[in-house]
């Protein structure tokens, strides 16, 4: 979070260079230790080589941040040149980084059949973000409002990885599982239960035994 496209801010590339060595890297693509970095950002290319020196293994940007964003390559730069939501993926592929892409509540699902369609695979995402809060905070009510657009992306890309991200927990993982999501964000669930690890492999179970 930048205080520009949301109006929080919070932590950067440094605290994730803090962690980063104390969680051992994936051996596998998605594997046990991936660094999902969910870049709620108004200017994504900006950062991408800080976040994969930082060691992260998935950056995931927002398509209205790609839209309307420089092609700047570093914080200092600045651009006269725009990005593009295929650009931005092909570059993070190019920095050795799975690429994810996020859309907000209010971006139809649809912008990102032409995306996903393309047959540049370079310029294809790893994993797409379907919101189910507005970004920005956190402990906000989970929408299910937002569960047809997962259920649309997992009709069409039956082998795609779809994630969801606000207001998921033991409630509500279930109705996101079952529009097709396979990979869950839950922040509050687990920070504030008194059980972290019960939340976890139960959010996982709901996920898992829909495979």
């Amino acid at each position: 979070m930048d205080g520009h496209f949301v109006p929080n801010m919070t932590f950067g590339a440094p605290v994730v260079t803090k962690i980063r060595p104390h969680v051992q890297r994936p051996t596998t693509a998605y594997g046990t230790g991936t660094f999902d970095c969910h870049m709620m950002i108004a200017e994504p290319k900006k950062w991408v080589k800080d976040f994969q020196k930082a060691g992260c293994d998935l950056y995931c940007f927002h398509y209205e941040a790609a839209v309307t964003s420089t092609a700047a390559e570093n914080p200092a730069d600045h651009s006269e040149s725009r990005t593009s939501p295929k650009e931005m993926i092909r570059y993070v592929h190019d920095q050795n980084m799975l690429a994810g892409i996020a859309i907000k509540p209010e971006t139809p699902v649809d912008v990102l059949w032409e995306i996903l369609d393309n047959t540049k695979k370079e310029e294809v995402p790893d994993m797409v973000l379907v919101m189910t809060v507005h970004p920005g905070f956190g402990g906000q009510k989970f929408m299910a409002s937002e569960l047809p657009k997962v259920k649309a992306l997992r009709d069409r890309y039956p082998n795609l990885n779809i994630e969801v991200d606000g207001g998921l927990s033991e409630a509500t993982v279930d109705q996101a599982a079952e529009a097709g999501a396979n990979v869950i964000v839950a922040g509050s669930a687990v920070f504030g239960a008194k059980d972290p690890a019960d939340v976890i492999s139960k959010v996982r179970s709901a996920v898992e035994i829909r495979r």
